[in-house]
């Protein structure tokens, strides 16, 4: 039903900047949310941004400031820009979808459990 595909990903140094894409096939209907996620090795998977079906974002303390979740629907991509990398970023990132109704941002969108769609990951790597 639905394709998510993370590219974008590398090693990078600390302050560097990062634009991570997240190409979209397939139909959602009825609506739809998206979401950026990141895992450490041996750490849970955390939400850094989400964009409601209105395309108003949310994002994360730790992130604020300095991730940007956008989309370019006529290239069906959703992007995050990171600036400022920290080693603690150091993280596979993933793009995540889910189909619903929902319209207002909420902290919902940052919830692994809200997405049933995933992609696989890109890998980013911040040496200090």
């Amino acid at each position: 039903q639905v394709q998510l595909v993370e590219s974008g990903g590398g090693s990078v140094q600390a302050g560097r900047s990062l634009r991570l894409s997240c190409a979209v096939s397939g139909n959602i209907y009825g609506g739809y949310y998206m979401g950026w996620f990141r895992q450490a090795p041996g750490a849970e998977r955390e939400g850094v941004a989400g964009m409601a079906s209105d395309g108003n974002t949310i994002y994360s303390d730790s992130v604020k400031g300095r991730f940007t979740i956008s989309k370019d629907d006529a290239k069906n991509i959703l992007y995050l820009e990171i600036n400022s990398l920290k080693p603690e970023d150091t993280a596979m990132y993933y793009c995540a979808a889910n189909g619903g109704r929902h319209i207002r941002a909420g902290w919902y969108l940052l919830q692994k459990t809200s997405y049933n769609y995933w992609g696989q990951g890109t890998q980013v790597t911040v040496s200090s």
